[in-house]
């Protein structure tokens, strides 16, 4: 583990590969799982306002449960997450003619109806944020949806911490990011 502020590192950023490849996966990681995308009181929030600018790319099926529900619920854990259809498909998915998965929040974004990008735990994944009550530990959740994106990573050579540095300066900054990134230039060399 790495110590970085308030945080620690798994030394799974630093050493694991990662890099996503969509045309082996199909982006799974929306649809497979036990419950929605974590979400920030302020993103829930966020998503019922811009609710109106994606809900044209919303499949059906995700409107009646938005209608249902709303854009999220409380989990089991009690954390706010995003609605799911079906047990499975994040409300905000949204498919295209090559049937793969994407994010009705980031297509809305790239088209410019919408200034927010998406919730940071999706911009994030793989990694996870857990909360503890002194600091919060941000793992590598590795499962077998990701496999394709790992063996690409180690093909590309790209190291997780790097294919995240976007979302990691965004939940973060960019201090902290220099920081990991120096840790992790020293932590390499040292090793065999």
């Amino acid at each position: 583990m790495l110590q970085i502020g308030d945080t620690l590192v798994s030394l799974d950023l630093i050493e694991r590969f990662f890099l996503c490849d969509l045309t082996r996966c199909r982006g799974r990681c929306c649809v497979e799982g036990d419950a929605g995308a974590p979400l920030e009181r302020s993103e829930f929030e966020t998503l019922q306002k811009i609710l109106p600018a994606v809900w044209n790319d919303l499949s059906e099926a995700a409107r009646k449960v938005i209608e249902r529900q709303g854009v999220g619920y409380i989990d089991r854990e009690g954390d706010i997450v995003t609605s799911i259809v079906g047990g499975k498909d994040c409300v905000f998915t949204c498919y295209g003619a090559d049937k793969t998965c994407r994010c009705a929040i980031e297509k809305a974004f790239h088209e410019k109806r919408i200034a927010f990008l998406k919730p940071v735990s999706c911009h994030l994944y793989p990694v996870r944020i857990t909360r503890y009550r002194n600091f919060l530990a941000v793992n590598y959740q590795s499962w077998k949806v990701c496999q394709g994106a790992e063996a690409l990573g180690r093909q590309q050579q790209m190291p997780l911490y790097r294919f995240l540095r976007e979302p990691l300066t965004r939940r973060f900054g960019p201090s902290w990011y220099e920081q990991l990134d120096l840790c992790a230039r020293e932590y390499l060399k040292q090793k065999p």
